[in-house]
Formats: structure tokens, C-alpha cells, sequence
């Protein structure tokens, strides 16, 4: 077979656009350029920083999580799981009349109802957390970004992915060029 013929103008070989990533070399440039952004209707895009940056879900637009009603509803079934589980083994399945003390006392279940509400609790936000953050993830194409490490240490991010409905190439760099971002460049997917 022979690879004469074919070159890298190929639409079936060539790489395909991940998004735009634009640099920022202040939190206070992002949180004004992330207001833009999101003015402009993206809604598929994110922040990139080395710490957190205070307002700025805000300023993206974002709604508050449903993690801590994901916590909740694990506490109230931990505390339920304790009680029931205390209720079923003294009142059913190992009936033992100690001093004439009731079969089922709450105050005598709630240590193993407090504890189980923090174990399911802590169950509920840390599987929440990963399930809404689509965690495991292994890879991401932003981490080809020859400068994305500096987004741990003192550079901030912006990036904006070719699937959103409003990404437009041109019309998207003008956008992050007009909002001072810098050294813009397309990232391969």
C-alpha cells in the first residue's frame, strides 16, 4: 500500500478542534473576561485557575450544586438505615428483656444512627462530586496545552469548546481577544 497520494489536507486525517484556550495573567482580567463570555451565550466553557478565584461561578453563570442535596438525602438515610437496623434487631430479631428496658429506645439508637449518617453523608458527597464532575476522567484534551501547567502555578485560563452552539472559530478568538486574553490558540481534541 502506498502513501503517495495522500496528504495532510485530508479531512479523514486531520485533527479535529477541540476548542479555544485563551491565557490571562490576572484573576480580576478572567473574572471580567468570563462575564463576557458568558454575555456572549457560550455554555460550554471553563476556568482554568491556580487558586479560587471568589464570584467567579458567578460571573460564569453557573448554578449552585445539588452536592450538598445529594449529601443530605445520604445523612436522612444513614440515620434512617441506624434506626431501622437498632428497631429491627431488638424488637424482632434478637428480643432480649434486659431490667425491663423497652425492645426500641432512640436514645439508645442514636450512636449507631450518628454514625451512620456520617459514613453515608460522606458516601453520598464524594460519589455525588465524582458522578456530576464525570470523574474518572483519565485524559482531557486541554492537557496538551503546552502551557497548562502554569494554570496550577500563576496563569489563568479560558476555554471554550468547538461543540458549544455559538463557537464560531473567528468570531470566538475576536471574542477572547477583545476580553485581553492571551496567546490564544485551538486545541487539538
Amino acid at each position: 500500500m502506498s502513501t503517495a497520494g495522500t496528504t495532510s489536507a485530508d479531512p479523514t486525517m486531520a485533527a479535529q478542534n477541540y476548542g479555544l484556550i485563551a491565557a490571562f495573567d490576572t484573576a480580576p482580567a478572567l473574572y471580567h473576561a468570563a462575564e463576557q463570555v458568558r454575555d456572549a451565550g457560550f455554555r460550554r466553557w471553563d476556568c482554568i485557575t491556580p487558586f479560587p478565584v471568589h464570584g467567579l461561578d458567578k460571573a460564569m453563570g453557573l448554578k449552585r450544586s445539588i452536592v450538598p442535596r445529594i449529601s443530605l438525602a445520604g445523612g436522612i438515610t444513614g440515620f434512617c438505615t441506624g434506626m431501622s437496623m437498632i428497631w429491627w434487631t431488638g424488637a424482632y430479631d434478637y428480643k432480649l428483656m434486659v431490667g425491663g428496658k423497652p425492645l426500641f429506645s432512640p436514645m439508645f439508637a442514636f450512636p449507631v444512627s450518628y454514625e451512620l449518617t456520617i459514613l453515608f453523608t460522606a458516601f453520598a458527597t464524594i460519589g455525588g462530586m465524582l458522578v456530576l464532575n464525570g470523574l474518572p476522567m483519565h485524559y482531557h484534551p486541554v492537557l496538551k496545552h503546552d502551557q497548562i501547567r502554569r494554570g496550577m502555578d500563576d496563569r489563568f485560563f479560558i476555554v471554550i469548546e468547538a461543540r458549544d452552539d455559538r463557537f464560531d472559530a473567528a468570531k470566538t478568538r475576536a471574542l477572547l481577544e477583545a476580553a485581553g486574553g492571551l496567546d490564544i490558540k485551538e486545541l487539538e481534541a
